[in-house]
């Protein structure tokens, strides 16, 4: 489809029918969202693919406990997602890449790191998946790290130095999306989120 329009047509799916997604049609989306910008060329994000219930249960298991689980009218069928994209960022080697001659600054001084990039380049690589996903027809959510990245990170052997922005779920919704309250919210009008010329 056409850009514009998966942008448009771009929803988060909360239930999924637990049917499997090809492995050339995952590989894809994962090329698109690793295809994202990064920062310098550091490429400091990486991302932990669990495909099946017994993989996608260690990200259940580490992030979400049986009493969230009882209470919660969506985790059926989140669960239910076939794949679980884990998106991580590496701090340390934007640190060093921005030390190396191209990058250093002319005084000598260590970047300081108002903006962290590689949380940015890591939210660009999930968007760009999220959008590849729309594009293809393939239903997917984007989860943010609220509670267990020590305990996922331990399971699953990630490096300590990695940081954990959060779960991208991919699948075949099944049509009994819960609806997010959220978007009962307005949307801001385009002339009061734009300032032209300052704000």
């Amino acid at each position: 489809m056409e850009f514009d329009e998966a942008v448009r047509r771009r929803r988060m799916t909360r239930s999924f029918d637990g049917s499997s997604l090809a492995a050339e049609v995952v590989d894809g989306l994962l090329a698109a969202a690793l295809a994202a910008p990064t920062a310098g060329n550091t490429q400091g994000r990486d991302l932990v693919v669990l495909k099946g219930t017994e993989q996608t249960a260690a990200y259940w298991e580490a992030t979400t406990d049986e009493a969230w689980r009882a209470r919660s009218r969506r985790y059926a069928g989140l669960r239910r997602a076939p794949v679980v994209v884990l998106a991580f960022s590496d701090p340390e080697a934007y640190v060093e890449r921005y030390r190396a001659p191209d990058k250093a600054r002319a005084d000598g001084a260590e970047v300081d790191w108002v903006v962290p990039f590689w949380h940015i380049d890591a939210a660009y690589a999930v968007q760009t998946l999220l959008l590849a996903a729309a594009d293809r027809g393939v239903g997917a959510a984007f989860l943010g790290n609220f509670r267990g990245e020590r305990a996922l990170k331990e399971r699953l052997g990630i490096p300590g130095r990695m940081a954990w922005l959060g779960a991208v779920l991919l699948g075949h919704g099944d049509g009994g999306d819960h609806r997010s309250a959220s978007l009962d919210r307005p949307r801001r009008p385009f002339d009061e989120v734009v300032h032209r010329g300052g704000w």
